[in-house]
């Protein structure tokens, strides 16, 4: 059974860091694209980063360019959000993903973790 496990989130002021770890397990994703989602209650999951299966590609999301970091280490099969200079609107659910291609491509067939609160406080 394949399954992605957030961790790291909590509650910070303003400034301060956080880094985001997703264990996977049940499967091997080193040849697969992973991605970082977040979500406020009442809207809709959106994008934050994404690596390929390789690391040699990164995407971000305009909102996080340059305050985050997205990394992978194959060997553990876990992915790594390191975000810094967190802001309010940073405040979500952030949920890692794992695709089915070398490049993360969003499909209804992705497998998703449960979920990590971030809370940044003012």
């Amino acid at each position: 059974q394949v399954q992605l496990v957030e961790s790291g989130g909590g509650s910070v002021q303003a400034g301060d860091s956080l880094r985001l770890s997703c264990a996977a397990s049940g499967r091997t994703f080193s040849s697969s694209g992973m991605a970082w989602f977040r979500q406020v209650p009442g809207k809709e999951r959106e994008f934050v980063a994404s690596i390929s299966g390789g690391g040699d590609s990164v995407r971000y999301a305009d909102s996080v360019k340059g305050r985050f970091a997205i990394s992978r280490d194959s060997a553990k099969n876990t992915m790594y959000l390191q975000m810094n200079s967190l802001k309010f609107d940073d405040t979500a659910v952030y949920y890692c993903s794992a695709g089915f291609t070398y490049v993360y491509t969003s499909r209804s067939s992705n497998y998703w973790g449960q979920g990590t609160q971030v809370t940044v406080s003012a």
